[in-house]
Formats: C-alpha cells, sequence, structure tokens
C-alpha cells in the first residue's frame, strides 16, 4: 500500500534527521512528499541552510554531489545512483580540463548541470537563473568560455552580447522539442502563451512569450492574466504550475516524434519506494575526495555570493 510506504519513508525522515529535497522535475509523488522543491539554484541555496544529518536529494548525480560540496559534514544520499545527466555526461572532466587548458585566457562560467571535477576547473558557476547576471559581472573585455549547454550559451550570447566560446553539449529532453507541433498548438490556441526554458534550441525560443529558469517560468504562468500556456520544458514542472494555478491550462510542447512524453528519463529513475530503501540503507551515498570537493566549492561560492 501506497500509505504503508509514505508513511515508512516519514518514520525513516525522523530517525535519520534527514531532509528531503527534490527537483522540479520528479514524478507529482516525490514532489508532494519533498520537504523543499525548487530548480537548481534554490536546491543549491537550501542545501547550505538545512541543518538536517541527512540530505536525501531526489534528482540527478551532478545536483547531489553539489549538495555534498556545499556540505562536506552531511551525508549526502539519493534514490538512484543511476539517475545522472545527459548534459552533464556532454563535459568529460579530462576533455573538458584539456579544452580549458587551451585557451588560458578565458574565464570559465559553467552552468551547474555539470559533474564535480568539470566544477572544479572552472571560474564560476551559474544556473538558468543567474547566469545572465554572472556573465555581466566579469569585465566586458574578458574572454568567456561558457559550457557545457550550447543552446543556452547561444541564448546567453544573443541576450549579453558578449562573445562567449561555447562547448558543444546539450540537454537531451530541451533539444527535441517539435517546431512543427509548436507552431501547430500556437495555431490552435491563439490564446496561449509560449513558455521555455533557455536550454532550447533557438527554432523554439523565436517562438517564445517568455524564456526563462524553472522557476522564472513557474512565477510567470503563476503572476499572468492570461489562463493557457503551452510550456517548452520537463512537463514535470506542470505539477507545481497547476497546484498554483489549478484554474489554468497548461500544454506540454510535443517531440519531434509527436509524442508529449518528453519527461527527464534519468529524473525519473528516482521513485518513493527507492527513497525508503536509501534511508534504510544510508545507500548509494555520494563520496567526494577533499581535494575535488574544496576545488569545485570555490566556483559555487562565488556563484552563490553573486545570487
Amino acid at each position: 500500500m501506497i500509505s504503508d510506504t509514505l508513511s515508512k519513508l516519514e518514520s525513516l525522515k525522523k530517525e535519520r534527521n534527514a531532509v528531503i529535497l527534490a527537483h522540479y522535475y520528479q514524478d507529482p509523488d516525490i514532489q508532494d512528499v519533498a520537504d523543499f522543491v525548487g530548480d537548481s539554484l534554490a536546491l543549491a541555496q537550501y542545501a547550505v541552510k538545512t541543518d538536517a544529518d541527512v540530505i536525501l536529494f531526489c534528482g540527478v548525480h551532478f545536483m547531489c554531489e553539489t549538495a555534498k560540496i556545499l556540505n562536506p559534514n552531511k551525508r549526502v544520499i539519493l534514490p538512484d545512483m543511476d539517475a545522472g545527466c545527459s548534459l552533464a555526461d556532454s563535459a568529460s572532466p579530462n576533455k573538458f580540463k584539456t579544452w580549458v587548458d587551451s585557451h588560458p585566457d578565458h574565464a570559465v562560467i559553467t552552468y551547474i548541470n555539470c559533474s564535480a571535477k568539470v566544477k572544479a576547473v572552472s571560474d564560476i558557476i551559474c544556473t538558468s537563473s543567474n547566469a545572465e547576471k554572472i556573465i555581466n559581472s566579469l569585465p566586458e573585455d574578458k574572454k568567456i568560455i561558457f559550457a557545457p549547454d550550447k543552446y543556452l550559451g547561444a541564448f546567453l550570447q544573443k541576450k549579453t552580447g558578449r562573445d562567449l566560446l561555447l562547448w558543444d553539449g546539450s540537454c537531451q529532453v530541451h533539444e527535441i522539442f517539435s517546431e512543427r507541433e509548436l507552431v501547430r498548438l500556437k495555431t490552435r490556441n491563439p490564446d496561449a502563451l509560449v513558455l521555455a526554458h533557455p536550454e532550447c534550441d533557438e527554432n523554439i525560443l523565436r517562438h517564445s512569450d517568455h524564456i526563462g529558469s524553472t522557476t522564472s517560468i513557474i512565477k510567470f504562468a503563476s503572476e499572468s492574466n492570461l489562463e493557457k500556456f503551452i510550456i517548452a520544458t520537463e512537463p514535470g514542472v506542470i505539477h507545481q504550475m497547476e497546484k498554483e494555478s489549478p484554474n489554468k491550462t497548461f500544454i506540454p510542447l510535443p517531440t519531434n516524434d509527436g509524442c508529449a512524453c518528453n519527461e527527464c528519463p534519468h529524473m525519473r529513475l528516482n521513485t518513493i519506494e527507492k527513497m525508503v530503501t536509501a534511508l534504510e540503507t544510508m545507500s548509494p551515498e555520494i563520496i567526494l575526495s577533499e581535494e575535488y570537493r574544496l576545488k569545485a566549492l570555490a566556483p559555487l561560492e562565488k556563484m552563490l555570493a553573486l545570487s
């Protein structure tokens, strides 16, 4: 029975003095049992403030690493160690370091969707919420590497007017939205606004009425006087949007295959049952060497100071 599982989860959470953090892309049932739900920036900020002994992080691997980097004395566990990230995987640490070393005159701004080892060779970390601010914090004549998301980088390059050297990486969820389906949806729903995440390709962004981070998209829809929205990001976010605005309509944008089912396969590996097992066994646990943790901590702290 699901009620028994939820009761066991709550009991284990108290026993372990654990806090449950969940990203907006998790299944709705996980979002509903979490102590805090947020985007990458909000989750990083919350992780710094928590007084729990254990962080059960329902997200993907790089997010759990970030929590451990910021909380070396806390135990950070995740429901499924295979919950990775296609964007983070697109920047292998060795290749990325070689690339960075070949451009010694560039500052390295790295999107938080990357591994701890990639963070360790970066100058400052950013999220989609604060990337523009962080880019603009550097002198106008400073050369900048932006990695690993080429679509977010291209969007920021256009928005800031800065000449960014981009790593060739992308998110498998955001790059498969269908422009043809978007045009069809807009034709059928002329009263709907298009809300898109900047990890999408330009062919989607150019049709969008609002481009922003997950939190920005949720806030925009909540505060808008309009009642219908086409959503171009991972559909897990729609759960929070419907909770905040139950009388509004949110339409997920289909993929190139015509399927409105572009859930992140990595995020969705986490389940309530795996959360219970993780708290029972205190595993899988994130373990980082102190050398890499400290190297990755410096650019993260720079980000948090600017946020």
